[in-house]
């Protein structure tokens, strides 16, 4: 069973590398740009940013006038008032009302000045929460990419210790069947292989393990295939050019994050003095225009000459309850033959201009109300600039202590490493001529992955850690 598996896993590893050579290799800045296109928290805060844009806008058209034009048209039965001659009559007619009426406010409180500003601050704070929210998306790639390189580089170690043990088991068997071992060097290097071949089904485990989470990082469905581009890494130096005061620093004014909280504090205060406004006079200024028209009014237009012929009965002055006509006797001359709607529109032509002083007494505590509320939000705001501020410097210092102790770890390493190697390339000689036993070898095989191993995470974790505090002083990161 165990060389099917042996077999298995190696037929695996074959199909994963030929298949891995055909697919496309994904880079870090290609997985980014597609987490960005797909991430769900980035395009609500785009929405939000579009949303205090049209905020802003409407604060803008706070300093202009209003402008209103309205009209109506009906239809009376009856008993009605001819609005022209303010006098009633009683049969049908229609009429026709229009009207424009317009305002400016002058003063109030200079609520719409501290109202534009608080939406500019909240324009520029929504582009800073958009800003982290990519930032929060990239952090996120960046750590599962890494993770993903460092398992594959786990998963290779691990494969090559189960090939040279099983390599040891088969010289071993040969050895054993010639008589010159002992039966228990074969069963105890068998358990070693077995070992092996556990840690390498654990490595692959933890390998697609961190694929997944890179898919999942990324948004894409876990069905689609992903192989990554493995970048070359080198570790160049291992010292840390700044501290973590110096960093926290230096990131106070690059990280979009303070940017916005600090903007929010601002925007608070402003809403705050706008809310204040509501306490001061308002003084407006206001016109109106209006006209209408009635059918009533609809009749031959006459105008008094005294050149004229007398004419008898020709003009209509009032109207009886039996709905007979009054006429009067006048010398007067056609001049329309109707009063049409133009006509009465033009005539009935009304115009207004007006100053609207309004001072605020009792609202029902409305403003003193809005005004305290204001005022919470912006305490609010002040102990979310200090609480944004301590989790900044806390990140930063746990980056720097993880950055200074991986540097620690990886020259150990590096210096266990090399003995380790040393001593197996010795154990492995002494062995393979009979001076070794079985368990000291496999022991010293054993130490000499675990090296290798420990190494592969004190660089990758330099690596990442060192470039998250890059990432703080507002410098990309790039493999």
């Amino acid at each position: 069973m165990r060389r099917v598996l042996l077999l298995s896993i190696v037929f695996f590893s074959l199909l994963t590398t030929s298949y891995g050579q055909d697919a496309k290799k994904w880079t870090l800045k290609e997985c980014v740009d597609i987490a960005l296109e797909n991430n769900l928290s980035i395009k609500r805060s785009f929405f939000n940013v579009e949303t205090f844009k049209a905020n802003m806008l409407q604060a803008k058209g706070g300093f202009l006038p209003t402008l209103n034009l309205g009209g109506s048209y009906g239809q009376n039965y009856g008993r009605a008032l001819n609005p022209v001659t303010n006098q009633f009559a009683d049969r049908n007619s229609n009429a026709i009302n229009v009207q424009g009426t317009g305002a400016l406010t002058i003063f109030n409180g200079l609520r719409i000045q501290n109202t534009f500003r608080q939406n500019q601050r909240d324009v520029l704070a929504s582009n800073y929460d958009l800003q982290k929210a990519k930032n929060d998306v990239i952090l996120s790639v960046v750590t599962s990419f890494t993770n993903v390189i460092f398992n594959q580089e786990l998963f290779e170690n691990a494969n090559y210790q189960l090939k040279s043990s099983q390599q040891v088991l088969d010289r071993i068997k040969k050895q054993v069947e010639a008589g010159s071992l002992a039966m228990t060097n074969q069963l105890n290097q068998e358990a070693q292989v077995a070992t092996n071949e556990v840690n390498s089904i654990n490595q692959e485990n933890a390998l697609n393990l961190s694929v997944l989470q890179l898919k999942q990082s990324m948004q894409i469905p876990a069905s689609e295939t992903l192989q990554v581009e493995i970048p070359d890494l080198q570790l160049e130096d291992l010292i840390l050019d700044q501290n973590a005061e110096a960093v926290y620093k230096i990131a106070l004014e690059a990280m979009p994050e303070i940017k916005s909280a600090r903007l929010k504090v601002e925007s608070a205060n402003l809403a705050l003095k706008a809310n204040k406004g509501s306490f001061y006079p308002r003084l407006s200024f206001n016109t109106s225009v209006q006209s209408n028209y009635s059918s009533l009014s609809n009749a031959p237009r006459f105008q008094q000459d005294p050149s004229a012929p007398l004419v008898i009965g020709i003009t209509p002055v009032a109207i009886t309850q039996g709905n007979e006509y009054v006429y009067s006797i006048s010398q007067s001359k056609l001049i329309a033959s109707s009063y049409g709607q133009l006509d009465q529109l033009h005539d009935n032509l009304y115009k207004s201009l007006s100053l609207q002083l309004t001072i605020p007494i009792l609202n029902g505590f409305q403003t003193r109300a809005n005004v305290m509320r204001a005022l919470i939000t912006k305490e609010v705001a002040d102990i979310t600039v200090k609480d944004t501020q301590n989790t900044l410097r806390q990140s930063i210092e746990t980056a720097y202590n993880d950055a200074l102790a991986a540097s620690r770890s990886y020259n150990a390493n590096i210096r266990q490493v090399n003995a380790q190697q040393e001593a197996y390339r010795m154990n492995k000689q002494r062995f393979e001529v009979g001076a070794l036993n079985i368990i000291d070898y496999q022991v010293s095989e054993n130490d000499l992955f675990r090296a290798k191993s420990d190494l592969t995470r004190a660089k990758y974790n330099f690596i990442f850690k060192k470039k998250i505090l890059d990432f703080y002083q507002g410098k990309q990161i790039e493999y």
